[in-house]
């Protein structure tokens, strides 16, 4: 009951910092996203030096990804100090690759996968949010800014995984077929189906109390996008913690874990709908 209530609280705590953040206003918006893309990098480099053989520099990684986000936020609004923080980016990507003639490590090689593996599936996620949520008005000439679409698809993710777990406690019983036992034993078909019925109600449900934005079927699609992508970021962390032989990412969030237990699903899910925004 205590660890439940531990949960419950660091929940309410993450959702509430996140929602005010997203939609207090963009600024807020990009602190809030840029810290946590940091944080995610930096215990990933953590994981990889710990269980996966690297010596990788977390700070170092960590600021790549606050340069990133802060590069895409800035060229979202047109602003001209995006090109210097592009190239101040560049640089230090350059200097990563670099640094491993001087720093002696028993293999380099690793460290430049891990290296690039963290900026292309942590960081550049985070970075593409203000694609969701910045547009340039022409009539008007100038940007706005809306925090639907970005906080949307949270909300989308975190119906999935509700979802996905009452109706996989409430009906496993009944329906025991595993949907990917080699990389999480504890999920099933049925759970994951809830999730997605729950997930598509609540889009229907925007659809129909917040009129003039999408029609019914992208809203209809863009969840589905969510749920397809989402459950696969869940498992490609799961298979990453399995195959370093841990459980959790981490333990910064009492009862949930790491960082990146709780943005796993957004890593490929983000990207994923910016692809299908641009495509509609």
């Amino acid at each position: 009951m205590r660890n439940f209530a531990i949960r419950t609280l660091t929940a309410i705590a993450y959702v509430a910092l996140l929602t005010g953040c997203t939609v207090y206003s963009p600024v807020t918006a990009f602190f809030f996203f840029a810290i946590a893309a940091a944080a995610c990098v930096w215990e990933f480099c953590g994981l990889m030096n710990k269980y996966a053989g690297a010596t990788l520099v977390p700070s170092l990684h960590a600021l790549g990804a606050i340069l990133l986000t802060g590069a895409v936020w800035l060229m979202c609004i047109g602003n001209e100090a995006a090109g210097k923080t592009i190239a101040l980016y560049g640089f230090l990507l350059l200097y990563i690759v670099i640094s491993e003639l001087y720093r002696r490590a028993e293999n380099p090689l690793r460290n430049w996968s891990l290296s690039i593996l963290s900026q292309l599936y942590i960081a550049l996620p985070f970075s593409l949010l203000p694609m969701l949520s910045i547009k340039f008005d022409s009539v008007e000439g100038r940007f706005s800014y809306t925090w639907m679409y970005p906080m949307a698809l949270f909300v989308f993710l975190w119906l999935n995984d509700t979802g996905a777990y009452l109706f996989g406690v409430s009906l496993q019983r009944y329906f025991p077929k595993k949907l990917f036992p080699r990389v999480s034993p504890r999920k099933s078909w049925i759970g994951s189906i809830g999730g997605a019925l729950l997930t598509l109600t609540a889009a229907l449900l925007v659809w129909h109390f917040v009129p003039g934005t999408l029609t019914l079927w992208q809203w209809l699609g863009f969840a589905a996008v969510v749920i397809l992508f989402g459950t696969w970021g869940d498992l490609v962390e799961s298979l990453l913690k399995r195959h370093l032989g841990i459980k959790d990412s981490g333990n910064i969030l009492p009862g949930h874990g790491g960082m990146l237990d709780r943005f796993d699903s957004a890593l490929l899910a983000i990207p994923a709908v910016v692809i299908y925004f641009i495509l509609i």
